[in-house]
């Protein structure tokens, strides 16, 4: 039987370990095992453990993106690997990324050494490793355009395997990893991130921000900037009270409905997408439909933003969950579009 905490040389084992800190809805959910590993190369002697090779399996970045609605009985798996490797090839570089490594703490590392990019992504809470599961996106860019592969374990196969970018099939909040939960655990990110590029400044207040600074002729970290000061104006800081960002996706629908919907609801905003159907903004239809600010117990949606659901202290995943379900029905009652949550629902029926 192991102890309550054993270091087993490049991880660490811990038993009916708490996740309260480990997920940024503050949910106080439990794991029978945490694994923290700081050595990739250590995964396939840890997953050969038997409670870990016997039982349920959970990758787990900052839990930026995890909704646990009770404990998880299995392993709960935290990446915590570090390191930045980069091979310049003058105009732009191709950057090998620990998947351990946190997104906001590398994305102001790109903008320090002079790479253009994902100045849009900054302040996205989160693993390197979790970025492309999720394909992460914000303020009109995603970070898909700039993966270049993903090294990852394949359990299936039991070895390390270089997804390149067409087969990660990435796709608005999707990926491959998605599609085949549990096969892949991933190690490494490698991007290619240029020197120069044009900026994204004309979604979502970027420019009228940009304007407010002062700043006429914007490099990457003036974008920086100011994506910084329209997230921290709108989104709820999870320091200061728990949530998991944007919790519901834009829904992408077709072009009959968008149509109807703006004749029927002309101050709804919406983008039209290369296929020919239309993402419409899931934030204005939960405001319309009165759940802006709403809360039950310590439950609630943010009265900052419309798509942010909220732990006002010691709301349960069940309770958390139950709401973002009466949001969803609600606005399919009003709209006729069907919501999904952006985070992974850890335990829903």
């Amino acid at each position: 039987m192991l102890s309550e905490r054993t270091d087993m040389g490049g991880y660490t084992l811990i038993e009916n370990a708490s996740l309260a800190n480990r997920n940024t809805l503050r949910v106080d959910a439990r794991a029978t095992l945490l694994a923290e590993i700081r050595d990739a190369g250590k995964l396939p002697e840890l997953l050969d453990f038997p409670a870990v090779r016997n039982g349920r399996l959970l990758v787990l970045g900052e839990g930026s993106n995890v909704l646990f609605t009770g404990d998880f009985d299995g392993t709960v798996l935290a990446m915590e690997t570090r390191g930045v490797q980069v091979e310049s090839d003058g105009d732009s570089a191709r950057i090998a990324v620990a998947a351990g490594e946190r997104w906001d703490d590398f994305v102001r590392w790109t903008l320090g050494h002079g790479y253009a990019g994902l100045e849009n992504l900054i302040l996205i809470p989160g693993t390197v490793g979790a970025a492309p599961i999720q394909n992460i996106g914000a303020y009109g860019c995603e970070v898909a355009e700039f993966v270049e592969s993903v090294e990852a374990w394949d359990t299936r196969e039991r070895r390390v395997v270089m997804l390149d970018h067409a087969v990660c099939a990435f796709a608005y909040r999707d990926s491959l990893f998605k599609h085949e939960p549990g096969r892949y655990i991933v190690t490494a990110v490698r991007f290619v991130l240029p020197r120069s590029r044009p900026l994204r400044t004309d979604y979502a207040g970027i420019n009228e921000q940009l304007a407010r600074m002062g700043v006429d002729k914007p490099a990457p970290f003036h974008v920086a900037e100011a994506v910084v000061h329209l997230r921290t104006s709108k989104l709820p800081d999870p320091a200061v009270i728990g949530n998991a960002g944007s919790f519901f996706k834009n829904p992408i629908v077709d072009a009959a409905l968008a149509d109807a919907l703006k004749r029927e609801h002309p101050g709804l905003p919406a983008w039209p997408q290369p296929d020919g159907r239309c993402k419409v903004s899931a934030a204005w239809m939960i405001e319309t439909a009165g759940f802006k600010g709403f809360r039950e117990g310590d439950a609630g949606i943010s009265n900052r933003h419309a798509l942010v659901l909220v732990n006002h202290g010691k709301a349960t995943g069940q309770q958390l969950w139950a709401l973002a379900q009466q949001v969803m029905l609600g606005v399919r009652e009003r709209f006729g579009v069907i919501l999904e949550p952006e985070p992974v629902v850890i335990g829903a029926r």
